[in-house]
């Protein structure tokens, strides 16, 4: 990946972190694209194609470089969870989190000119029973705001997580194995 230019097309702190175990050297640049989801899309194409839209409206203002978009849904049901726009909603998804084993998809897109690689990476979470006591507390440091689903796995939502299947990175937003298997073939 030496002497190859990056740009991270995403503000998420916790994926600029991550990204740094693989680049040593990349710009962000977020995109501001409205997100235009195909209802007739599963699940992890819709994840792909966020992804793709991303990091491609990244590329169409800088040539020559490889642009990686992401995007992360929370699974519950065969339904996505986006993330909370009150207090209120993130308590009813944490609620329905609450028990039971959920899927997390990150969808990846590597983007430079006319070269693009879309893909995804997946994991199955299981939450242990949460009080309503533990989910207001939990809603009261307002990590659950920003997030799909309305949790953080890397902060306090890591004490609801009973078990995970699957790649923990890929739960933060950035599956790093399936990423870095990628980037050493550029």
């Amino acid at each position: 990946m030496n002497n190859k230019k990056f740009i991270l097309a995403s503000n998420s702190p916790r994926r600029h972190e991550l990204l740094k175990f693989l680049i040593d050297d990349f710009q962000i640049i977020s995109s501001n694209i409205e997100e235009i989801i195909d209802e007739f899309l599963t699940n992890e194409e819709v994840v792909m194609d966020l992804a793709f839209q991303k990091a491609q409206d990244i590329s169409n203002k800088n040539k020559d470089v490889y642009v990686l978009g992401f995007d992360t849904l929370v699974i519950l049901d065969g339904k996505p969870l986006g993330k909370p726009l009150d207090n209120s909603d993130a308590f009813k998804m944490l609620k329905a989190l609450s028990g039971r084993t959920h899927r997390v998809l990150t969808g990846c897109a590597i983007v430079m000119n006319d070269y693009k690689d879309v893909f995804y990476g997946y994991s199955d979470v299981t939450f242990t029973e949460m009080s309503d006591v533990e989910i207001y507390s939990y809603i009261d440091t307002k990590e659950p705001m920003d997030k799909a689903g309305s949790y953080g796995i890397q902060g306090y939502g890591a004490k609801f997580v009973e078990k995970i299947n699957g790649d923990f990175y890929t739960v933060m937003g950035l599956p790093i194995h399936k990423l870095y298997e990628r980037l050493k073939v550029l």
